[in-house]
Protein backbone atom coordinates (compact mmCIF):
# COMPACT_ATOMS: atom_id res chain seq x y z
CA UNK A 1 0.00 0.00 0.00
CA UNK A 2 1.14 3.38 -0.99
CA UNK A 3 1.85 6.17 1.92
CA UNK A 4 1.28 9.74 1.00
CA UNK A 5 2.75 10.51 4.34
CA UNK A 6 4.97 9.05 6.47
CA UNK A 7 5.82 9.85 10.14
CA UNK A 8 9.14 7.55 11.45
CA UNK A 9 10.44 8.37 15.25
CA UNK A 10 9.30 12.13 15.87
CA UNK A 11 11.04 13.00 19.03
CA UNK A 12 10.14 16.88 20.80
CA UNK A 13 10.88 18.33 24.21
CA UNK A 14 8.60 21.10 25.61
CA UNK A 15 9.52 21.66 29.31
CA UNK A 16 7.64 19.25 30.81
CA UNK A 17 5.96 17.37 27.84
CA UNK A 18 7.91 14.90 25.43
CA UNK A 19 6.78 13.43 22.19
CA UNK A 20 8.31 9.94 21.91
CA UNK A 21 9.23 8.23 19.21
CA UNK A 22 5.79 8.70 17.10
CA UNK A 23 5.65 6.98 14.02
CA UNK A 24 2.26 6.29 11.18
CA UNK A 25 2.00 6.34 7.98
CA UNK A 26 -1.49 7.45 5.99
CA UNK A 27 -2.26 5.33 3.02
CA UNK A 28 -3.21 6.98 0.05
CA UNK A 29 -7.18 6.95 -0.71
CA UNK A 30 -8.17 6.48 3.08
CA UNK A 31 -8.86 8.66 5.69
CA UNK A 32 -7.01 8.71 8.58
CA UNK A 33 -8.21 9.62 12.24
CA UNK A 34 -5.35 10.81 14.54
CA UNK A 35 -7.14 11.01 18.37
CA UNK A 36 -6.55 11.32 22.18
CA UNK A 37 -7.19 13.63 24.88
CA UNK A 38 -5.75 16.95 25.45
CA UNK A 39 -2.21 17.69 26.04
CA UNK A 40 -1.25 13.99 24.05
CA UNK A 41 0.57 15.19 21.34
CA UNK A 42 -1.62 15.73 18.49
CA UNK A 43 -1.30 19.38 17.90
CA UNK A 44 2.69 19.16 18.04
CA UNK A 45 2.67 16.34 15.57
CA UNK A 46 0.38 18.12 13.22
CA UNK A 47 2.83 20.92 13.37
CA UNK A 48 5.62 18.96 12.52
CA UNK A 49 4.00 17.19 9.88
CA UNK A 50 3.21 20.83 8.49
CA UNK A 51 6.62 21.53 8.74
CA UNK A 52 5.49 24.55 11.80
CA UNK A 53 7.57 22.91 14.47
CA UNK A 54 10.44 21.48 14.06
CA UNK A 55 11.44 18.04 15.69
CA UNK A 56 14.23 17.41 17.83
CA UNK A 57 14.47 13.95 16.08
CA UNK A 58 12.97 11.92 13.54
CA UNK A 59 11.74 12.48 9.69
CA UNK A 60 8.60 13.02 8.00
CA UNK A 61 8.25 12.07 4.78
CA UNK A 62 5.35 13.11 1.89
CA UNK A 63 4.99 11.67 -1.24
CA UNK A 64 8.48 9.88 -1.00
CA UNK A 65 10.12 13.13 -0.42
CA UNK A 66 11.82 14.50 2.77
CA UNK A 67 11.29 18.00 1.56
CA UNK A 68 7.21 19.62 3.14
CA UNK A 69 8.49 22.27 1.47
CA UNK A 70 8.50 21.15 -2.30
CA UNK A 71 5.28 19.93 -1.40
CA UNK A 72 3.52 23.28 0.06
CA UNK A 73 0.32 22.87 -3.16
CA UNK A 74 0.01 19.37 -2.61
CA UNK A 75 -1.08 19.82 1.63
CA UNK A 76 -4.41 21.38 2.05
CA UNK A 77 -4.54 22.74 5.95
CA UNK A 78 -7.79 23.19 7.75
CA UNK A 79 -7.50 24.73 11.58
CA UNK A 80 -9.86 25.29 14.43
CA UNK A 81 -9.65 28.50 13.82
CA UNK A 82 -8.74 30.60 10.62
CA UNK A 83 -5.30 32.27 9.84
CA UNK A 84 -7.47 35.45 8.18
CA UNK A 85 -7.66 38.82 9.23
CA UNK A 86 -11.08 39.21 10.60
CA UNK A 87 -11.83 42.53 8.39
CA UNK A 88 -10.67 40.79 5.12
CA UNK A 89 -13.96 39.52 2.94
CA UNK A 90 -13.87 36.33 1.47
CA UNK A 91 -12.66 37.98 -1.91
CA UNK A 92 -9.76 39.55 0.01
CA UNK A 93 -8.86 35.82 1.58
CA UNK A 94 -7.99 34.81 -1.83
CA UNK A 95 -5.93 38.08 -2.82
CA UNK A 96 -4.06 36.97 -0.29
CA UNK A 97 -3.84 33.44 -0.43
CA UNK A 98 -3.52 32.43 -3.72
CA UNK A 99 -0.19 33.82 -4.62
CA UNK A 100 1.65 30.72 -2.37
CA UNK A 101 0.31 28.10 -4.93
CA UNK A 102 1.13 28.08 -7.98
CA UNK A 103 -1.80 25.84 -8.98
CA UNK A 104 -4.34 27.73 -7.51
CA UNK A 105 -8.13 27.74 -9.49
CA UNK A 106 -9.73 30.24 -9.38
CA UNK A 107 -12.74 28.67 -11.24
CA UNK A 108 -12.33 25.48 -8.31
CA UNK A 109 -12.54 28.36 -5.40
CA UNK A 110 -15.51 30.07 -6.97
CA UNK A 111 -17.45 26.30 -7.23
CA UNK A 112 -16.44 26.12 -3.51
CA UNK A 113 -17.68 29.54 -2.21
CA UNK A 114 -21.14 28.97 -4.24
CA UNK A 115 -21.45 25.06 -3.06
CA UNK A 116 -21.31 26.00 0.57
CA UNK A 117 -23.35 29.26 0.08
CA UNK A 118 -20.57 31.74 0.92
CA UNK A 119 -20.88 35.52 -0.07
CA UNK A 120 -17.66 36.71 -1.53
CA UNK A 121 -18.47 40.02 0.05
CA UNK A 122 -18.98 39.08 3.69
CA UNK A 123 -16.36 39.55 5.96
CA UNK A 124 -14.67 36.49 8.10
CA UNK A 125 -15.80 38.09 11.63
CA UNK A 126 -19.24 38.05 10.52
CA UNK A 127 -19.05 34.43 8.82
CA UNK A 128 -20.30 31.76 11.65
CA UNK A 129 -18.02 29.14 12.94
CA UNK A 130 -19.98 26.65 10.51
CA UNK A 131 -18.89 28.71 7.75
CA UNK A 132 -15.56 30.06 8.80
CA UNK A 133 -14.45 26.29 8.33
CA UNK A 134 -16.24 25.86 5.32
CA UNK A 135 -13.89 29.09 3.63
CA UNK A 136 -10.69 27.37 4.96
CA UNK A 137 -11.58 24.04 3.07
CA UNK A 138 -12.44 25.85 -0.35
CA UNK A 139 -9.14 27.59 0.27
CA UNK A 140 -7.31 24.37 1.25
CA UNK A 141 -8.92 22.06 -1.92
CA UNK A 142 -8.70 24.91 -4.91
CA UNK A 143 -4.97 24.72 -5.19
CA UNK A 144 -5.66 20.72 -6.06
CA UNK A 145 -4.38 19.96 -2.29
CA UNK A 146 -3.77 15.82 -2.64
CA UNK A 147 -3.36 15.74 1.25
CA UNK A 148 -5.72 17.60 3.46
CA UNK A 149 -4.86 18.22 7.55
CA UNK A 150 -7.42 18.96 9.56
CA UNK A 151 -7.04 19.86 13.15
CA UNK A 152 -10.50 19.74 15.22
CA UNK A 153 -12.08 21.44 12.46
CA UNK A 154 -15.44 20.44 13.58
CA UNK A 155 -15.57 20.94 17.44
CA UNK A 156 -18.30 23.47 17.93
CA UNK A 157 -20.30 22.92 15.12
CA UNK A 158 -23.98 21.69 14.69
CA UNK A 159 -24.52 18.04 13.62
CA UNK A 160 -25.89 19.21 10.03
CA UNK A 161 -22.75 21.40 9.37
CA UNK A 162 -20.43 18.32 10.83
CA UNK A 163 -22.23 15.84 8.05
CA UNK A 164 -21.57 17.72 5.35
CA UNK A 165 -18.30 18.48 5.87
CA UNK A 166 -17.96 14.92 6.49
CA UNK A 167 -19.42 14.02 3.27
CA UNK A 168 -16.97 15.95 1.59
CA UNK A 169 -14.20 14.49 3.01
CA UNK A 170 -15.72 11.34 1.52
CA UNK A 171 -16.10 13.02 -1.33
CA UNK A 172 -12.31 13.87 -1.21
CA UNK A 173 -10.47 10.40 -1.12
CA UNK A 174 -12.82 8.82 -3.73
CA UNK A 175 -9.71 9.61 -6.06
CA UNK A 176 -7.41 7.34 -4.16
CA UNK A 177 -4.56 9.09 -5.04
CA UNK A 178 -5.90 12.04 -2.12
CA UNK A 179 -5.97 10.91 1.37
CA UNK A 180 -7.25 12.69 4.78
CA UNK A 181 -5.81 13.36 8.42
CA UNK A 182 -8.20 14.11 10.53
CA UNK A 183 -7.55 15.20 14.42
CA UNK A 184 -10.89 15.67 16.05
CA UNK A 185 -12.43 14.77 19.69
CA UNK A 186 -15.67 14.14 18.10
CA UNK A 187 -15.16 10.60 17.47
CA UNK A 188 -18.39 10.01 16.15
CA UNK A 189 -17.34 11.83 13.21
CA UNK A 190 -14.56 8.86 13.14
CA UNK A 191 -16.91 6.27 13.03
CA UNK A 192 -18.49 7.12 10.17
CA UNK A 193 -15.98 8.52 8.38
CA UNK A 194 -12.38 6.98 9.02
CA UNK A 195 -10.55 3.83 7.57
CA UNK A 196 -7.74 4.15 9.83
CA UNK A 197 -7.33 5.45 13.57
CA UNK A 198 -4.13 6.36 15.10
CA UNK A 199 -4.52 6.78 19.00
CA UNK A 200 -1.45 9.23 20.90
CA UNK A 201 -1.42 9.23 24.56
CA UNK A 202 1.09 10.98 26.44
CA UNK A 203 3.32 11.91 23.64
CA UNK A 204 3.50 7.93 22.76
CA UNK A 205 1.52 6.24 20.16
CA UNK A 206 -0.57 3.67 21.36
CA UNK A 207 -2.25 1.91 18.56
CA UNK A 208 -2.42 2.91 14.63
CA UNK A 209 -4.04 0.82 12.15
CA UNK A 210 -7.42 -0.46 11.10
CA UNK A 211 -10.41 1.46 13.00
CA UNK A 212 -12.18 -1.71 12.98
CA UNK A 213 -9.29 -3.62 14.06
CA UNK A 214 -9.04 -1.21 17.02
CA UNK A 215 -12.53 -1.17 17.69
CA UNK A 216 -12.08 -5.17 18.23
CA UNK A 217 -9.34 -5.01 20.19
CA UNK A 218 -11.04 -4.00 23.43
CA UNK A 219 -14.66 -4.71 24.39
CA UNK A 220 -16.32 -2.59 27.71
CA UNK A 221 -16.81 -4.43 30.76
CA UNK A 222 -19.48 -4.13 33.59
CA UNK A 223 -20.14 -5.65 36.82
CA UNK A 224 -20.75 -6.25 40.54
CA UNK A 225 -18.35 -4.56 43.01
CA UNK A 226 -17.16 -7.99 44.12
CA UNK A 227 -17.39 -10.00 41.01
CA UNK A 228 -13.98 -9.74 39.98
CA UNK A 229 -10.77 -10.43 42.04
CA UNK A 230 -7.53 -8.68 42.56
CA UNK A 231 -5.84 -10.31 39.66
CA UNK A 232 -8.75 -9.90 37.39
CA UNK A 233 -8.64 -6.27 38.24
CA UNK A 234 -5.12 -6.22 36.73
CA UNK A 235 -6.81 -7.34 33.28
CA UNK A 236 -8.98 -4.33 33.41
CA UNK A 237 -7.80 -1.16 31.87
CA UNK A 238 -9.29 1.80 33.44
CA UNK A 239 -11.22 0.09 36.24
CA UNK A 240 -13.29 2.41 38.44
CA UNK A 241 -15.96 1.35 40.88
CA UNK A 242 -19.73 3.46 41.06
CA UNK A 243 -22.38 3.23 43.55
CA UNK A 244 -22.85 -1.05 43.35
CA UNK A 245 -21.09 -1.83 39.93
CA UNK A 246 -17.80 -1.44 38.32
CA UNK A 247 -16.92 -0.99 34.97
CA UNK A 248 -13.55 -0.63 32.37
CA UNK A 249 -12.04 -2.00 29.02
CA UNK A 250 -10.48 -5.17 28.20
CA UNK A 251 -8.64 -6.58 25.75
CA UNK A 252 -10.87 -8.91 24.06
CA UNK A 253 -8.39 -11.59 24.22
CA UNK A 254 -8.85 -11.49 27.89
CA UNK A 255 -12.12 -11.68 27.67
CA UNK A 256 -12.06 -15.62 28.82
CA UNK A 257 -10.02 -14.45 31.56
CA UNK A 258 -13.02 -13.11 33.50
CA UNK A 259 -15.96 -15.01 35.25
CA UNK A 260 -18.65 -15.75 32.86
CA UNK A 261 -21.24 -13.23 34.48
CA UNK A 262 -19.36 -10.29 33.83
CA UNK A 263 -21.29 -8.32 30.80
CA UNK A 264 -19.16 -7.67 27.88
CA UNK A 265 -20.02 -4.75 24.94
CA UNK A 266 -18.68 -3.17 22.50
CA UNK A 267 -17.20 -0.62 22.77
CA UNK A 268 -16.87 3.08 21.14
CA UNK A 269 -14.04 5.42 20.15
CA UNK A 270 -14.74 7.53 23.29
CA UNK A 271 -14.72 4.93 25.49
CA UNK A 272 -11.20 4.02 24.13
CA UNK A 273 -9.68 6.87 24.89
CA UNK A 274 -11.39 8.11 28.47
CA UNK A 275 -10.50 4.40 29.81
CA UNK A 276 -7.00 3.81 28.37
CA UNK A 277 -6.39 7.92 29.61
CA UNK A 278 -7.60 6.93 32.92
CA UNK A 279 -5.31 3.96 32.76
CA UNK A 280 -2.25 5.85 32.20
CA UNK A 281 -3.04 8.13 35.20
CA UNK A 282 -3.24 4.89 37.58
CA UNK A 283 -0.05 3.52 36.50
CA UNK A 284 1.46 6.86 36.80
Amino acid sequence: MNNILELRGLCKEYGSFKLRDVSFNVPCGYIMGFIGPNGAGKTTTLKIAMNITKRDSGSVGIFGSENVLEHNSDIGIVMDTPMYVDDWTIGDVERAVSPFYKEWDKGLFAGYIGRFGLDRKKKVKELSRGMKVKLQIAAALSHHAKLLILDEPTSGLDPVARDEICDLLREFVSDENKSVLFSTHITSDLEKTADYITFILNGSIVFTGAKDDLLEKYARVTGGLSDINTEQKKLVIGYREHGTGSEGMVETANIGKLPKDILTEEISLDEIIIFMNKGAKINE
